[in-house]
C-alpha cells in the first residue's frame, strides 16, 4: 500500500445534494487535492485539504496571461467499487498541456496516487444513478505575483471532484444540435488548440452564446486557416459515420487529442468497423448529407460521452441528421463504451482502474 498523504481534516462534512437533481459541475465534495510548485522546491507539499476559497495574489500570471491548464475525467460507483477510466491517458495529456505553456510537468504517478487517495476518502459523494458519475476536475494554474511577461517561478495544481448528472441536463442520446461556426475559429495549428488550456475556452464563448440564441446547443469549429475542414464540437470531439465508416479529423496540432476520442477510435475497431482519420470539409458533409451516404454524426467527450447529433446548420443550410434520431452505430458505441465503464461488460483492455480502499 502506498504511503498515505497528508490530509488535513474539516471541522464539519457538508449535506450531499440530491442525487435526482445534480445538474453538471454545481455540487463540489468536501476535500480537495492540493500540491505546489516553486522554481527551488519542484514541486511539493502534496496534501488533501478541505474544499474552499485559495488565496491568490491579485498579480498571480494566470490572471493576467493565462498560464492555466485542466483535464476531466471521471469516477463510477458499481457493485460497492469505485473506478476510474483511463486515467493515465488524462495524467499524460496533462503534462503534454503543460509543456506547451512553459509549465512544469508532474509526475503522473504522484498525482494518479494522490487522485485515489482523494476519491477513497470521497466515495460516498460517487452517485450510482444512471448517467451519474463523480466528475473529476485536475487544473494548474501560475500564482507568482508579478506583471514581468515571462513563465511563472510558482503554480498550484488542485484536483476537485463533482457529482454530476449528465451533461446537456436529460438523456444522454437525445440527439443535439450543432451550429456550425464560420466567422471566428478557436485555434490554428502551431498554437495551443491541441492543449487543454483554459484560453481555448475562454476564446469560444462568444461563438456559443450566438449559437445558443438562435437555438443550438454547441458550436462545430472549422479549421482556423481555410474555414472549410472541420475540427472539433466545443465540448467534444467530432464523428461522422459515412459510406457505412467511422470517420473522424485527424488530429493536426489544432484539435484537441481527447481521451473519449481515442477510446471510441480503439472501440469501433474492437467491433468490427473501418474507421478513417482524415481531413473531412463542410462541403463534403452537406453533399453526403444530400447523395444519402452521411448516415450519423456523433460526439465524444468526457462530459458529454457519446453525443449523437440530430441537426447541423451552416450558413444557410440546415441539414437533418438521420431523422433526428441516434443512429445504429451510435448506439452501439455508446452501448459498449458504458458497459465497459460501469462495469456491465468486460474490461479487456484494462481500462477501469479500481479506487482501493486505504
Amino acid at each position: 500500500m502506498s504511503e498515505k498523504i497528508k490530509l488535513i481534516q474539516r471541522e464539519s462534512l457538508k449535506e450531499k445534494p440530491d442525487p435526482s437533481n445534480l445538474g453538471f459541475g454545481e455540487y463540489f465534495t468536501d476535500y480537495m487535492l492540493s500540491f505546489d510548485y516553486d522554481i527551488d522546491q519542484g514541486w511539493h507539499d502534496l496534501k488533501i485539504v478541505p474544499y474552499g476559497p485559495i488565496e491568490l495574489s491579485p498579480a498571480a500570471q494566470a490572471l493576467h496571461y493565462g498560464q492555466a491548464v485542466f483535464e476531466g475525467l471521471k469516477a463510477y460507483k458499481h457493485d460497492g467499487e469505485v473506478d476510474l477510466f483511463r486515467p493515465s491517458e488524462n495524467f499524460k495529456r496533462i503534462n503534454n498541456s503543460l509543456a506547451r505553456l512553459d509549465m512544469p510537468k508532474v509526475d503522473e504517478d504522484t498525482l494518479l496516487e494522490g487522485l485515489k487517495q482523494l476519491v477513497d476518502i470521497e466515495r460516498d459523494w460517487v452517485p450510482e444513478g444512471e448517467g451519474q458519475s463523480l466528475y473529476i476536475r485536475p487544473y494548474v494554474f501560475a500564482t507568482e505575483g508579478i506583471l514581468g511577461v515571462r513563465p511563472s517561478y510558482s503554480y498550484k495544481l488542485l484536483i476537485i471532484l463533482s457529482p454530476s448528472g449528465s451533461y446537456y441536463g436529460g438523456d444522454s442520446l437525445n440527439p443535439t444540435k450543432i451550429y456550425v461556426e464560420d466567422e471566428y475559429v478557436r485555434a490554428v495549428r502551431g498554437g495551443v488548440g491541441h492543449a487543454k488550456v483554459a484560453g481555448n475556452y475562454a476564446a469560444s464563448l462568444l461563438a456559443q452564446t450566438n449559437a445558443s440564441a438562435q437555438g443550438y446547443d454547441q458550436v462545430l469549429w472549422l479549421d482556423g486557416v481555410e474555414q472549410k475542414y472541420v475540427e472539433e464540437v466545443g465540448s467534444m470531439n467530432i464523428f461522422f459515420v459515412e459510406n457505412g465508416k467511422v470517420v473522424t479529423p485527424e488530429l493536426n496540432g489544432s484539435i484537441l487529442p481527447g481521451i473519449t476520442r481515442k477510446t471510441v477510435i480503439e472501440l469501433a475497431q474492437n467491433l468490427g468497423y473501418e474507421v478513417e482519420e482524415r481531413r473531412v470539409s463542410i462541403d463534403e458533409l452537406i453533399e453526403a448529407h444530400h447523395n444519402g451516404t452521411l448516415t450519423e454524426v456523433f460526439g465524444t467527450g468526457t462530459a458529454a460521452v457519446i453525443s449523437p447529433v440530430g441537426q447541423l446548420k451552416y450558413g444557410d443550410t440546415e441539414i437533418v441528421i438521420n431523422n433526428n434520431e441516434t443512429g445504429e452505430v451510435t448506439q452501439n458505441l455508446y452501448d459498449n463504451y458504458v458497459g465497459i465503464q460501469s462495469g456491465k461488460l468486460d474490461d479487456p483492455n484494462g481500462w477501469r482502474v479500481v479506487v482501493p480502499r486505504y
